[in-house]
């Protein structure tokens, strides 16, 4: 090896650590700060103790946005995932013109600010009075898992071997029996990841539930925004930590169930 490809690899090196330092370094703080026993943000902090997540805990609030989470966490994910994969399956099949114009529509929502949603949301659920419900916060979120499904789904399509599903039609089988036997056990994988990726969006979410959530439906979020709108509560870092310890477990279990390089290029 050269010096030049020396220097050049040491570079990228340096880059590397120094880009995932400045990713991890966040996380290291929040993480650190939600053992403080003192009730004001330091780093490091002076002593350790575990009274946030007592109070986290023993706090009837938290615990309603913490279920009120995985309740909009599920439904948008089984939304996303259902509609992404009708989707995904329509335009594999589908040999009509109009099909190319189906990938530029489906991403729209990407590319539309948080806000706009949440204010049209607001406006058009608000006419059939579904403003403040889990409904509303699942219909916003599922506009931007979706697209984000769709797009894995219809990768992994054209991995499948549509001989066995025609051979299974030719056989006799029903079209529904041959779409669960025979597709769906070769896009498991995708499924997976599809429904990883929904669940994290909806968890994380926060500016369109910020607009359509009511009382009983705050998510984590936005609880965590509104304990902080006036004074940094330690709980608060406490959320942040269970919240990133969820999404690397959900991770980690999909990378031990469907293993890590093919999780990879399924993302």
């Amino acid at each position: 090896m050269t010096f030049e490809q020396r220097t050049q690899t040491t570079a990228f090196r340096v880059g590397y650590v120094a880009m995932l330092a400045m990713l991890l370094a966040p996380l290291v703080v929040v993480i650190t700060t939600s053992f403080t026993s003192s009730s004001l943000f330091q780093f490091p902090p002076e002593s350790f103790s575990l009274q946030w997540y007592a109070e986290f805990l023993a706090d009837p609030a938290w615990m309603q946005a913490v279920r009120n989470s995985v309740v909009v966490g599920v439904g948008s994910t089984v939304v996303a995932t259902t509609l992404a994969l009708l989707a995904a399956f329509g335009v594999r099949k589908s040999e009509a013109s109009w099909v190319q114009y189906v990938v530029p529509v489906a991403l729209m929502p990407l590319f539309l600010p948080p806000v706009v949603l949440g204010v049209a949301l607001l406006a058009f659920l608000g006419s059939f009075d579904l403003h403040q419900s889990y409904l509303s916060i699942v219909i916003a979120h599922s506009l931007w898992a979706t697209p984000i499904s769709f797009l894995i789904l219809q990768s992994v399509m054209t991995q499948v071997n549509w001989g066995l599903r025609d051979a299974a039609l030719d056989l006799g089988a029903s079209p529904a029996r041959t779409f669960v036997e025979i597709v769906v056990p070769q896009i498991k994988e995708g499924l997976l990841a599809s429904a990883l990726i929904a669940f994290i969006i909806s968890l994380q979410e926060f500016i369109m539930a910020l607009f359509l959530s009511g009382h009983d439906t705050r998510t984590i979020p936005v609880l965590a925004w509104t304990s902080i709108s006036q004074v940094l509560d330690p709980v608060v870092n406490v959320v942040s930590t269970l919240l990133i310890v969820m999404v690397v477990a959900v991770l980690v279990v999909s990378a031990l169930s469907i293993g890590l390089d093919r999780l990879a290029r399924q993302l």
